[in-house]
């Protein structure tokens, strides 16, 4: 069966949905994504990935072409419509498509929104069991990383490197400090047992999961230090991991050709995967 995408008011073969090579997602990047999770048909911690989406339009001065609840109700009929059990709905809006090409925002012009699902075993994964390895990278983007902006460039090119490494990620580095991954939040576990990740703030994306995961370590009593790290503390750490919509908790067992600890997953890591997993399942829609 064909797969069935979202444009602009109506679900169409994915093969012939289109929009305008004047929109200006595609121009100027005039745009803001999310990707959200799906885990038995259902949508996982899909209020958090909404509030951001709302938080993202907002700063850049770009309205919703249609309301928080109806995103969600067309989210839903997406997955139903493409049997969806596993895997991720895509959505994106952009501001929309004018009859020329001019930096400043349009009149009068509706905004795109569209969206598209992919089938993904997340659960399964067989990371999740060995963990990854990441390499480094120089943190080029822009300063308002915390907008999930459609503007990727900088993100591709780490992750192309990573690739090419023989890596699963790219942790972004700037000013001698870990920023985030590539397509994920960054965690270590000290050897005094701290959970530490960045604080959010312009230099990182507000993570959805990383967000959930804090929260679920803070209701276990774990102690969770939201500061920068080095690389040479991650090295130095008892655990690695990585958090995201598409990968929920997975283990770092390298940097740059580096084992972490024994180069194996580690119980933390594990455990927290496990506390999340329970956590998305009861809280799907």
């Amino acid at each position: 069966m064909d797969q069935i995408a979202y444009v602009n008011g109506s679900f169409v073969p994915l093969a012939e949905a289109r929009v305008s090579v004047m929109d200006r997602g595609f121009l100027f990047a005039d745009g803001i994504y999310e990707v959200a999770a799906v885990l038995d048909g259902k949508l996982i911690d899909n209020a958090s990935h909404l509030a951001r989406l709302q938080r993202s339009v907002g700063e850049i001065a770009l309205e919703l072409p249609e309301t928080i609840d109806r995103i969600q109700e067309i989210q839903k009929e997406l997955i139903a419509r493409n049997n969806l059990v596993s895997g991720m709905v895509y959505l994106q809006v952009t501001r929309g498509a004018d009859v020329g090409r001019d930096f400043a925002f349009p009149k009068r012009v509706k905004p795109t929104l569209i969206m598209f699902t992919s089938a993904k075993d997340i659960v399964n994964a067989p990371s999740a069991k060995t963990g990854i390895r990441v390499i480094t990278v120089p943190d080029i983007r822009w300063a308002r990383r915390d907008v999930k902006s459609v503007a990727l460039l900088a993100q591709v090119l780490a992750k192309q490197a990573a690739a090419e490494a023989g890596a699963s990620e790219a942790w972004m580095i700037e000013d001698g400090l870990v920023t985030e991954g590539g397509s994920s939040s960054a965690f270590i576990l000290t050897q005094d047992d701290v959970l530490v990740t960045r604080q959010n703030s312009s230099a990182i994306l507000p993570g959805c999961t990383r967000k959930a995961v804090v929260a679920l370590a803070e209701e276990r009593q774990l102690r969770v230090e939201e500061r920068p790290f080095s690389v040479q503390e991650a090295l130095a750490a008892k655990e690695a991991f990585i958090t995201s919509a598409s990968l929920f908790v997975q283990a770092v067992v390298s940097v740059d050709g580096k084992p972490i600890a024994d180069g194996k997953p580690g119980p933390m890591a594990t455990r927290l995967r496990e506390i999340y997993l329970d956590f998305a399942r009861a809280t799907a829609v």
